[in-house]
C-alpha cells in the first residue's frame, strides 16, 4: 500500500545523493551494451548487475530521481534461504514458497515466472542484505495485509520502499563513477528504433539535451505499469480507474513501446480489486478520503457488507481476504457499503484504523460517503441503495443470529444484531495501485509478439510485465517486488554475458 505523501516523496528524494538533474551527458556516438528504460525497482538492479559483469551501460529515467515506485510502496519483499530467516532458525524453501504463491493467487500466476522468482528470491534479499538492506523488528513474518504464507518468508525494511532504494544507490554512484553506467534523468524515451525485419537498435529519447537517438545491443523496458493512466488501464482491463493510488509517473511508457514494436499484451483478466476504498466522489478516478482494510486477521467485522442492491454477498469474516477481494470484484461497479448501528459503533474498534468513534458518528454531516439515518429505510435512500432489500439482508442476519442458525455465508463471527438506531452505512469502492495487463515475456524476459515469437533484443521485466505475471489474479505476498528485483538482477547478468 502506498504510504507517502507527494511532500514526503520530494523530501525523500532531495536527501538521495543521486536525485539530480545535473547527470552525465549521454554520447549519441557510443554504442551501448545494454539500454534499460526506466530507473525503479526493475530497472535499477539491471542497469548495476549489467555494469558489474561487464556491460556498458545506459539508464534512462523520465523523472527527476530515481527511484520510481520504492518512493510509494512498502517494498515487502519474500524469499526463502535468507540470512533474516537464518536468524530466527526458520526451516523453508523454494518449493515451500511456490506452493504457497500458487495457493494463494488459486494458480493464476505464470507458473514459470513465478518459479523463477522463488528459485532466486532468497538470493537477491541475501544480495540487499549484503547492501545494508535491514529490516522490521520481528520480521520475516507470514504475512501482513493479504493471505498469509505458511512459513515466515516475508519482510518489510526499516524505511519500506526507500530501504531497498537505498541499498542500491552506493552501488550504482560507484558504477557511474567508473564509467560503467551513463545516467539519463529527466529523460523520456519517445520511440524505439527498429531495422526490419523488427529488431529492435535503440531508443529516442527527449531530455534536457534535446531529443536524440541512442544505440544499443539490448534494450530492456523497466518503466512499470499504468494505474496512473485512465484511458489506457481501462482499455487494457475492460475496467475502469476508479481511484488514483498509484505511482504518478506510472503512465503505461513501456506498455506503448512495447505494443509499438509489436508486442502482445497479457494479463488483463487478472485484474483483482481491493477493498475498502472510501472515495472522495462518485467519479472516476477518485481521490482516496479513507479507507477500510476489511481484512478479518486486522480486525474482525462488526458490521455486514451489501452491493448497489441492498444485498449481502461475501462471508465477512472470512479467513481469506483474497476471497472477500473476489467477492467484492462480483459486485457491480465493485462498490461496496458497510451497515451498522449505534450498538455497534459504541462497542467495536471503527472500521477505519486511527478514527474515533465520534469522527465515524458524524462525518455523514460533511461527507457523500458517510450515511446515518433513524430507519434502515431511509438510511438506504441516504446511501443510494435498495431498501426492501436491505432490509430483507438484515431482517435474515439478525433471524439467523437470535435463533442461533448459521448465517447463510457461513460467518462465525457475529458479535450483535444490527437492530439500534441511528443506523450507519459507509459507501466504498473497490481499487487497485497496480496494473494486471503487461507485455508478453519468456523466462529470459523477451518479449513476444501475439504468436509468442521474440522481437529481437527487445526485454521487459518489472510491472511492465504486469502485476498479474507474477502475483496472478490476487495481491499475493511480495510477488510484485520481488520479482521485479529479482529479474533485474538475471536480466542484467545475462545481458552482460551475452554482449
Amino acid at each position: 500500500m502506498h504510504h507517502l505523501n507527494r511532500r514526503t516523496l520530494l523530501a525523500a528524494a532531495a536527501s538521495l545523493s543521486i536525485a539530480r538533474s545535473d547527470t552525465t551527458r549521454a554520447d549519441p556516438s557510443i554504442h551501448y551494451d545494454v539500454i534499460v528504460v526506466g530507473g525503479g525497482t526493475a530497472g535499477i538492479p539491471c542497469a548495476l548487475f549489467a555494469a558489474m559483469n561487464g556491460a556498458r551501460v545506459l539508464l534512462i529515467e523520465k523523472s527527476p530521481a530515481l527511484g520510481g515506485t520504492l518512493f510509494w510502496s512498502t517494498g515487502q519483499i519474500a524469499g526463502a534461504g535468507t540470512v533474516f530467516q537464518k536468524r530466527l532458525g526458520i526451516t523453508d524453501s523454494p518449493d515451500a514458497h511456490f506452493d504457497d504463491c500458487m495457493r494463494i493467487n488459486e494458480n493464476t500466476a505464470d507458473p514459470a515466472l513465478t518459479r523463477l522468482t522463488v528459485d532466486h528470491a532468497g538470493d537477491t534479499i541475501n544480495w540487499l542484505a549484503d547492501q545494508g538492506f535491514e529490516v522490521m523488528a520481528g520480521h520475516p513474518v507470514t504475512g501482513i495485509g493479504h493471505d498469509h504464507f505458511t512459513a515466515r518468508r516475508y519482510q518489510q525494511g526499516v524505511k519500506s520502499g526507500l530501504s531497498i532504494l537505498d541499498a542500491f544507490l552506493p552501488s550504482l554512484e560507484a558504477a557511474i563513477a567508473r564509467q560503467q553506467v551513463t545516467l539519463l534523468t529527466g529523460t523520456a524515451v519517445q520511440g524505439l528504433i527498429q531495422e526490419r525485419p523488427g529488431k529492435v537498435v535503440g531508443v529516442t529519447a527527449t531530455g534536457p539535451s534535446g531529443t536524440q537517438d541512442f544505440k544499443g545491443s539490448h534494450i530492456v523496458l523497466a518503466s512499470g505499469g499504468c494505474a496512473a493512466n485512465p484511458r489506457l488501464f481501462e482499455d487494457l482491463h475492460g475496467v475502469p480507474l476508479y481511484a488514483k493510488t498509484a505511482y504518478p509517473t506510472s503512465q503505461g511508457d513501456g506498455l506503448i513501446l512495447g505494443m509499438s514494436a509489436g508486442a502482445a499484451i497479457v494479463g488483463g483478466e487478472k485484474y483483482a480489486s481491493l477493498p475498502g476504498l472510501v472515495p472522495d466522489a462518485w467519479q472516476y478516478p477518485a481521490q482516496m478520503y479513507a479507507w477500510a482494510p476489511l481484512h478479518p486477521m486486522v480486525r474482525q467485522p462488526w458490521e455486514i457488507l451489501v452491493n448497489a442492491h441492498g444485498e449481502r454477498f461475501v462471508r465477512e469474516d472470512h479467513p481469506s481476504v483474497h476471497q472477500i477481494e473476489r467477492g467484492i470484484y462480483r459486485q457491480p461497479g465493485h462498490r461496496h457499503w458497510a451497515i451498522f448501528d449505534a450498538d455497534m459503533l459504541a462497542k467495536s474498534e471503527p472500521i477505519i484504523p486511527d478514527w474515533s468513534r465520534d469522527r465515524l458518528a458524524t462525518e455523514y454531516q460533511t461527507h457523500p460517503m458517510f450515511s446515518r439515518a433513524m430507519s434502515l429505510e431511509e438510511l438506504a435512500f441516504r446511501a443510494g441503495i435498495n431498501p426492501t432489500s436491505l432490509r430483507q439482508n438484515i431482517a435474515d442476519y439478525n433471524r439467523r443470529l437470535q435463533g442461533a442458525q448459521p448465517d447463510r455465508f457461513g460467518r462465525t463471527y457475529r458479535p450483535a444484531e444490527i437492530a439500534t438506531p441511528p443506523f450507519y452505512a459507509i459507501a466504498m469502492q473497490g481499487w487497485t495501485l497496480v496494473s494486471f495487463a503487461g507485455l508478453s515475456v519468456n523466462t529470459r524476459f523477451q518479449v513476444l509478439d501475439p504468436q509468442r515469437e521474440a522481437i529481437a533484443n527487445l526485454y521487459a521485466i518489472g510491472e511492465v510485465i504486469g502485476a498479474g505475471a507474477t502475483s496472478g489474479a490476487a495481491y499475493t505476498n511480495g510477488m510484485l517486488v520481488t520479482p521485479a528485483i529479482t529479474f533485474g538482477r538475471l536480466l542484467g547478468s545475462a545481458l552482460a554475458n551475452r554482449s
